[in-house]
């Protein structure tokens, strides 16, 4: 088969999760995607909200036979040696849809071809193919260390725990409940006086109410300094639930900056500034409290843009007074307030 080499790797990623503005909630994943040529495999397949099989929340043994599956080591899953490469984010039932292709060995080489949207146990690639993408030639050599480097080091940790620092207990116990229905930990505290070096190194990020003072704030990152641990933080901008929550999504999002969908949100004169890397659906809400401290959110967007920068105008009933802006995509989220 006379195909063009293409070149492979890995990189971090992740589906964000989030408190929607209709009630729902919708599940946080991590991931390693495939990087073909320099840019994630999902960007190719437009507006798919999916994950790839290598999941960081999956058992370990079934982590290891999903790599080994695309090492070829094991049978496919699928009927006419079909693999899954991207599947559904919250149940990885086949109904619900998956993204497979033929993987098979040509010599040292693997090649990906007849990738197609599947619902059952046959992908009709007249009806579902994706006659764009593929057929993929990687050489073997750099195919085969990428994915046996993770038999060795497993998934990895991607710390996906929260540590919430703040003074009004109520609202942090709502922010905790909420990041860890869409399956991010999270443990409420005063200060980090009290606690192990070893818990330390679980979190991912701290997030600070507006009322920890500055000299709290510093007295917790020497902890985590003293400690050798890296972590996010997050400044709350508001009360608002949701809003918190998109900020520590988009704080754990560890993701390299290159490889994302929504790479820059500004919000303005009544208008938000959004940059994405590739088509895709970008949904806006806005946030606002009003004079009496309560919050309001509105969906002021929803719909797929192409590569490139856009201007969006927002109704001004949903930006007036003191407002904030979330830019969600399937695989990130932005936030940022309403400048004037």
């Amino acid at each position: 088969m006379s195909v063009e080499y293409a070149t492979f790797g890995l990189a971090p990623a992740m589906r964000a999760g989030g408190v929607l503005v209709n009630g729902d909630y919708q599940v946080h994943r991590d991931f390693l995607d495939f990087i073909v040529d320099g840019r994630p495999l999902l960007f190719q397949l437009s507006d798919l909200d999916a994950v790839s099989p290598l999941a960081s929340d999956i058992p370990p043994a079934i982590f290891t036979e999903q790599v080994r599956s695309l090492l070829l080591e094991a049978d496919a899953p699928l009927p006419d040696g079909r693999y899954v490469i991207y599947g559904c984010p919250d149940c990885a039932d086949l109904a619900c849809g998956a993204v497979t292709a033929v993987i098979e060995k040509d010599g040292d080489d693997y090649i990906w071809r007849d990738f197609a949207w599947q619902t059952d146990e046959h992908a009709d690639l007249e009806l579902n193919g994706y006659h764009g993408i593929g057929p993929l030639r990687f050489h073997g050599t750099e195919y085969r260390e990428a994915l046996a480097a993770l038999l060795d080091g497993g998934p990895g940790s991607t710390r996906r725990r929260v540590l919430l620092i703040g003074a009004r207990v109520a609202l942090l116990a709502k922010l905790a409940a909420a990041l860890r229905i869409i399956g991010i930990g999270a443990d409420i505290a005063h200060d980090t006086n009290d606690v192990h070096t070893d818990e330390l190194r679980g979190y991912g990020a701290v997030a600070f109410g507006r009322a920890v003072t500055e000299q709290e704030r510093a007295s917790v990152r020497h902890a985590f300094e003293q400690a050798g641990v890296d972590v996010a933080y997050v400044d709350g901008l508001a009360p608002i639930v949701p809003l918190l929550v998109a900020q520590i999504e988009h704080a754990l999002d560890r993701s390299p900056v290159e490889l994302r969908r929504l790479t820059r949100l500004v919000a303005a004169d009544g208008e938000a500034g959004v940059e994405v890397t590739s088509s895709c659906r970008v949904s806006l809400t806005a946030y606002r409290l009003d004079r009496l401290y309560r919050a309001h959110a509105h969906e002021v967007f929803d719909g797929v843009l192409e590569p490139g920068r856009h201007r969006i105008a927002l109704d001004a009933r949903a930006v007036k007074g003191q407002s904030f802006v979330v830019a969600r995509t399937a695989g990130s989220v932005l936030v940022e307030a309403m400048a004037r």
